[in-house]
C-alpha cells in the first residue's frame, strides 16, 4: 500500500450534515482532543467511541455547510477520521479539510456504500475499492499540489516544509 492509499471502515451519514452537527458549538473552546470526542454526536451519539483511526465518513450532499471555521475539520481529524467521501461538499469546508490535511473525495453514488464495510482509497487516482465486495468506484482525484498539502498534514506543515527545503528568499 502506497502513501496515497488509505484503508478504513465506512461510517454513513446523510445529506446536509452541517458544521454544528459535526462539531457542536459548546465544545468549540475546548482542546482539539475534547472536540474530537464529541464529533458527529448529534447525528450519531457515541460516534467518537466506535470509530477507529483511519475510518471513513461517507455522506450525501452538502457535507460541511455552515461555519467557515476549521473546528469541524479539526474535530474530525482528532477523532481519527482518515478521509471523507461525499456526493458534494460545502466549498469552504472542502478547502478547510485540505488546509488541515484531511482528505476529501467526491463520489456521486455514496448510497452504494454500506456502513461497516471496508474501503481502500487511492488519493492520487480517486479510485475507491470496496474491500468487502470487490467493487471499484471512481471518485474525484486530488490534484498533485493538493495531495502534497494533504500528505504534509495540512497547509501550515506544507509551507513549513517548502520554506525549510527551498529556503525563504523574501523580497529583494
Amino acid at each position: 500500500m502506497s502513501e496515497n492509499n488509505l484503508r478504513g471502515k465506512i461510517w454513513c451519514f446523510g445529506d446536509n450534515i452541517n458544521t454544528d452537527i459535526i462539531s457542536p458549538a459548546e465544545y468549540m473552546d475546548h482542546s482539539y482532543e475534547v472536540m474530537g470526542k464529541h464529533v458527529l454526536e448529534r447525528a450519531f451519539p457515541g460516534f467518537a467511541d466506535v470509530i477507529s483511526p483511519g475510518d471513513f465518513v461517507v455522506a450525501g450532499n452538502n457535507f460541511g455547510s455552515g461555519s467557515s471555521r476549521e473546528t469541524a475539520q479539526i474535530a474530525l481529524k482528532y477523532a481519527g477520521v482518515g478521509a471523507i467521501v461525499a456526493k458534494s461538499f460545502a466549498r469552504i469546508f472542502f478547502r478547510n479539510c485540505i488546509n488541515v490535511g484531511l482528505p476529501v473525495i467526491t463520489y456521486p453514488e455514496t448510497g452504494l456504500f454500506v456502513q461497516g464495510e471496508s474501503l481502500e482509497i487511492d488519493l492520487s487516482t480517486g479510485l475507491i475499492r470496496n474491500l468487502d465486495t470487490g467493487r471499484l468506484h471512481q471518485g474525484s482525484k486530488l490534484p498533485d499540489h493538493v495531495l502534497r498539502i494533504v500528505r504534509a498534514g495540512g497547509l501550515s506543515n506544507y509551507l513549513r516544509e517548502v520554506v525549510q527545503s527551498e529556503g525563504y528568499r523574501g523580497r529583494s
